[in-house]
């Protein structure tokens, strides 16, 4: 049986299990079309908030309320750390602990000056994606939190590509495929689709 909002899923999305699917909030929504916009207009909403008094994307329960804000009008579990196993990301019971880890590493990277900005915030991003803390929503999460470290920086933020990540197609596949390659520690592709 075909689901028309969750079925026609590419490579990159990560699949809800059962009692994830089960948490949309907005009844109106029948078609990925419709989910797609209820989360951009929630992510539209959650960029303002990141913008607002220099909230610092380094701190633990920014980075988790990023998630709610972000998707908290239309999924009941976004800020909630996911409880299931995926194609991507550590055990969920390492989240916590892996979180905090790479906000020290980042820390200290920015106190050092250990990469170059864009290299910074693409490893940023990069290993965001790795952990997958939430059941969904991660690239999106993990963009929005390396543009938050841009302006930490005080250097534009990265263009992710120029389009739509959302939706299948030739950027997506690109963009996959960067992330792909930070996985064997080949940031080059990345960088050069964050600032494409």
């Amino acid at each position: 049986m075909t689901d028309p909002i969750f079925d026609g899923d590419d490579e990159g999305n990560t699949a809800l299990a059962p009692e994830e699917k089960e948490a949309l909030i907005p009844s109106w929504i029948a078609t990925r079309a419709d989910l797609n916009r209820a989360e951009f207009d929630n992510i539209a909403k959650a960029q303002k908030w990141g913008a607002g008094r220099r909230r610092d994307i380094l701190d633990f329960d920014t980075l988790v309320a990023l998630h709610e804000q972000m998707f908290g009008r239309v999924w009941r579990w976004a800020g909630e750390f996911r409880k299931t196993d995926k194609n991507i990301g550590v055990d969920p019971s390492r989240i916590g602990m892996d979180l905090h880890a790479l906000l020290e590493e980042i820390r200290y990277w920015v106190a050092n000056q250990t990469w170059p900005p864009d290299e910074l915030m693409a490893r940023f991003h990069h290993r965001l994606v790795q952990i997958h803390p939430f059941p969904n929503g991660n690239g999106r999460h993990a963009r929005m939190a390396a543009d938050m470290l841009a302006t930490k920086l005080g250097v534009a933020p990265l263009t992710w590509g120029r389009a739509d990540l959302v939706e299948p197609g030739e950027t997506r596949r690109r963009y996959i495929t960067a992330l792909k390659a930070a996985d064997r520690h080949d940031m080059g592709p990345l960088l050069t689709f964050a600032r494409g």
